[in-house]
C-alpha cells in the first residue's frame, strides 16, 4: 500500500499516513492518436463459428454447478449480437432452455465436445475464425505425455467426466489441455484464428472459500480419486503454438473462479462471464487486451477478486465483429427488455425517447424492480416513450455483513466478545467476517481468506483504548466509506473508456527500492511497468497524466487499499489540477515499507472543465479521516457523487438532483507482494 494510502490492513501499528513525492507539470506538444483506430479490422468475408459449452449436470460426479447453463446461453446471445449468425453457433448445454433461435444445440459430454469442435474445424476456411467457450469445473491430473516438465496437466471436465481411473492413468472423459493444443495447432495451421475463453479454474489451490457467496469451480485432484503418489510422465519439451489465437482466462493460475446468484430469480453466472459479456456488448472496436482490462476492472467490483488472465499473438488485436455504443433497451410500457445483466438495478435512472437512437429524451424514470433479463419503472411514463437508455447507475447499497464464521473451530480462542460486536447479518451480504488469530478479517463475499497472501485479506484489531465494538465501528465506518464511494465512481464513469475516445493517457513508471528498517532505501532506475503484475514495499510509482481529450480537464488521483480506506493522492495542498488539452502531469507514491501482499487500486478521476468555471477535486471524497480541510465543493459533480454517497431519502431533502458533467476513470489495480518476491533493479 502506498504511503500515502491507508494502512492496507486494520491492525493496532498503523502505516504513516502517505507522503507525497511531488507532481510536475509540463506542457507538451501531443500529436493525438487512438490506438483502436490503428487496429486492422475484420475482413468483410471472413467467418465465426463458436462451440459454447456450459456444464452445470453432472452425470457421474457429485459436482453440479449452478451458473454455466447461463453463462452459455449469455454468451451464445453476446456472439449472436456482435455478428456471428446463429447458425454458426453449437451450444452444448446442460439446460438448453432460451438460448437464441437457429443456435445448433447438444449434450456437453467428451464427445459432443469434440465432435462440434471438429465440425466447427472443418467448415472453417484460411482467414476464419473460431471460437472455444467452456463453463464447468477444471482442475488438474497427472502430465500424460511429460509437456509439463513431470508435473500436471490442466483440464476441464465435461459432463460425463468420471474418477481416477488406474488402467488407462487419467481422469476418465476430462478434456486435457494437450488435446484442446492439438486441436489449436492444427486449426492454425490452416490459416484459422482460434479465440479460447475458459471460465474454469486452470489450477487447484489452497484458498479456503469459508461461509462465503458463491461456489469455485475447481475440483481438487483428490475429489477425482486421483492418488498422491499417481507418477506423470517423463518430462519431454513443452508444446508451444505457433499461428493466430489468443486465450483469455477467468483467473490467474494461482486462483479460483467463482459463479454467484444474480438478481433473486435464481439465474447464477460466472463472476468473469458475466463481466466479458458486459463489455462485448458495449465495446464496438476494442482489443482482447482492453476487453480483458475493462472486464478486470467490472470484477474489482464484484464478490471476489479474482484477475483474469490472458495470452497469445491477437491478444492486442481487434475483437471481431461490433457493439453498440448506446445501447437502448425496448421499452413496453413500464417494462424494460432488459435487466441486471444490462446494469439496471434497482434505483438506476433511466432516459426515455421516442426512437432507438437518436433524438432528445422524453423524460427520466427510475427502476423499481430487476431481474437477470427485464425491469420495471416506476412513475408515469411519458407518452410515445418505447426506448429506454442508462443514464445513472443505481446508487450502491448499504453495506451488510454475512454471519461471522471461524477460521479454525479448534484454535482454542475466545471470540465471544467479538461475535458480539458484529452486527446482524445483512441480505446480500457484502463482506464475510472470518474469525481468525483472535481477530476478526473481512473478506469479500467469496469469503476467500488472504487470496493474496498471508495478511492479504484485512484484519479488524484493537487500538489502545478501544473495544471490540469500538474497532468493529470504526472498521465497519471504513469500509462502508470506501466501497460505496468505488461502487459510486465506477457506476457514475460506466459506459466511457472503450466506447468514447480516450480522455487522460496514463503510463506508469516502477522506481524499485529496498526495505532498511523501518524505512526506505534510494531508489532505482525506472522502468515501465504494470502494477498488477506486483509491486513490493517501498517501491516508487510514477504516474504521468496526459489529457488527450480536446477540452481541459481536471484530474483527481485516490488510493483505494485493502482495508477499504481511500486516500487522496493528488492534487495536494488544493493545487490546481486542471490539465489543459495536450498538458502532463507527474505524479508519485510509494509502497510503503511494511505492506503485506493485496490487492489495491489506483483510482484516477477526471472532470471536463464546467460552464461555470468552478474546478473539481475529488480528493474531497477520500475516507474522512484522510480528507484535508478546504471550504466545501460546489460544483455540480461533486455535489451530485456526495448526493449519492448518503442514504437516497436523506440526499432527496438535501436537494441532491443535479446532472453531473462527464466523468472518465481509469481503475489501476496494484498487486503487493512481499518484500524478496521482485528482483529490484538498483
Amino acid at each position: 500500500m502506498p504511503s500515502h494510502g491507508g494502512a492496507g490492513h486494520l491492525l493496532p501499528c498503523a502505516i504513516p499516513p502517505p507522503r507525497y513525492l511531488g507532481a510536475m507539470t509540463t506542457r507538451i506538444s501531443y500529436a493525438f492518436s487512438f490506438a483502436l483506430a490503428a487496429l486492422a479490422p475484420s475482413a468483410a468475408l471472413t467467418e465465426t463459428r463458436a462451440v459454447v459449452v456450459g456444464v452445470s449436470d453432472y452425470l457421474v460426479l457429485d459436482a453440479d454447478l449452478k451458473g454455466p447453463s447461463h453463462d452459455a446461453r449469455l454468451m451464445a446471445e453476446t456472439l449472436i449480437a456482435r455478428g456471428v449468425s446463429p447458425g454458426a453457433v453449437t451450444v452444448l448445454s446442460s439446460d438448453p432452455a432460451g438460448l437464441p433461435v437457429g443456435v445448433a444445440t447438444g449434450a456437453p459430454t467428451r464427445d459432443g465436445i469434440l465432435t462440434a469442435m471438429q465440425a466447427a474445424a472443418a467448415a472453417s476456411a484460411p482467414g476464419d475464425t473460431v471460437v472455444f467457450y467452456f463453463s464447468g469445473h477444471g482442475s488438474q491430473a497427472p502430465d500424460a505425455s511429460g509437456d509439463e516438465g513431470g508435473g500436471y496437466d490442466e483440464i476441464l471436465l465435461p459432463a460425463d467426466a468420471a474418477g481416477w481411473k488406474g488402467a488407462i492413468g487419467a481422469v476418465e472423459n476430462a478434456l486435457l489441455d494437450d488435446e484442446l493444443q492439438a486441436f489449436a495447432q492444427e486449426l492454425m495451421d490452416r490459416d484459422v484464428a482460434l479465440v479460447g475463453l475458459i471460465d474454469a479454474c486452470h489450477s487447484a489451490t489452497g484458498f479456503r472459500a469459508i461461509g462465503g457467496e458463491g461456489v469455485a469451480k475447481v475440483l481438487e485432484p483428490e475429489a477425482l480419486g486421483i492418488p498422491a503418489d499417481a507418477a506423470s510422465a517423463p518430462a519431454t519439451a513443452p508444446l508451444t503454438l505457433s499461428g493466430d489465437y489468443v486465450f483469455l482466462y477467468s483467473s490467474q493460475s494461482d486462483e479460483r473462479s467463482f459463479e454467484y446468484p444474480f438478481g433473486d430469480d435464481g439465474t447464477w453466472h460466472g463472476e468473469f462471464t458475466l463481466r466479458l459479456a458486459q463489455v462485448l456488448a458495449a465495446a464496438p472496436e476494442a482489443s482482447w487486451r482492453q476487453v480483458m482490462d475493462a472486464a478486470t476492472g467490472l470484477m474489482t467490483l464484484g464478490p471476489a477478486r479474482q484477475m483474469p488472465e490472458g495470452e497469445g499473438p491477437l491478444l492486442d488485436a481487434q475483437v471481431f465483429g461490433t457493439a453498440t455504443e448506446t445501447p437502448r433497451f425496448a421499452l413496453t410500457g413500464a417494462k424494460v427488455e432488459a435487466g441486471l445483466l444490462q446494469g439496471l438495478d434497482t434505483g438506476a435512472e433511466l432516459a426515455l425517447y421516442a426512437d432507438g437512437a437518436g433524438g432528445e429524451p422524453l423524460g427520466l424514470a427510475n427502476v423499481a424492480k430487476a431481474d437477470a433479463r427485464s425491469a420495471m419503472l416506476s412513475g408515469d411514463i411519458p407518452a410515445g416513450a418505447a426506448w429506454a437508455e442508462l443514464s445513472a447507475a443505481a446508487p450502491p447499497p448499504p453495506l451488510t455483513l454475512a454471519a461471522p464464521v471461524r477460521a479454525d473451530e479448534n484454535d482454542g480462542l475466545d471470540y465471544a466478545a467479538w461475535e458480539a460486536a458484529l452486527p446482524q447479518p445483512g441480505a446480500n451480504p457484502a463482506l464475510v467476517p472470518i474469525l481468525v488469530d483472535g481477530a476478526v478479517a473481512l473478506a469479500n463475499a467469496d469469503g476467500v481468506l488472504d487470496p493474496e497472501g498471508l495478511g492479504s485479506t484485512p484484519r479488524v484489531a484493537r487500538e489502545d483504548g478501544e473495544t471490540e465494538a469500538d474497532a468493529i465501528v470504526r472498521a465497519l465506518e471504513t469500509a462502508a466509506h470506501g466501497l460505496r464511494l468505488r461502487d459510486t465512481l465506477a457506476g457514475a464513469a460506466a459506459g466511457r473508456g472503450l466506447t468514447d475516445r480516450p480522455v487522460i493517457e496514463m503510463q506508469i513508471e516502477r522506481r524499485p527500492a529496498v526495505v532498511e528498517g523501518d524505512s526506505c532505501g534510494s531508489a532505482g532506475k525506472g522502468e515501465a511497468a504494470d502494477p498488477a503484475q506486483g509491486v513490493q514495499p517501498c517501491d516508487q510509482l510514477w504516474l504521468v497524466l496526459t489529457n488527450t481529450s480536446g477540452k481541459a480537464q481536471d484530474v483527481s488521483v485516490l488510493y483505494f487499499s485493502t482495508d477499504f480506506s481511500v486516500a487522496p493522492i493528488w492534487p495536494v495542498n488544493n493545487l490546481a489540477n486542471r490539465l489543459a488539452p495536450g498538458e502532463s502531469v507527474t505524479i508519485g507514491l510509494q509502497i510503503a515499507p511494511g505492506s503485506t501482499a493485496g490487492l489495491e487500486e489506483i483510482w484516477v478521476l477526471a472532470v471536463p472543465e464546467s460552464d461555470t468555471g468552478a474546478r473539481v477535486d475529488l480528493t474531497r471524497l477520500a475516507s474522512p479521516e484522510m480528507t484535508r480541510d478546504f471550504a466545501g465543493a460546489s460544483d455540480e459533480m461533486t455535489l451530485w457523487l456526495e448526493g449519492r454517497m448518503i442514504d437516497p431519502a436523506e440526499a432527496a431533502m438535501r436537494g441532491f438532483s443535479l446532472k453531473p458533467a462527464a466523468l472518465t476513470m481509469i481503475r489501476q489495480v496494484v498487486r503487493l507482494k512481499p518484500s524478496g518476491e521482485l528482483t529490484p533493479e538498483l
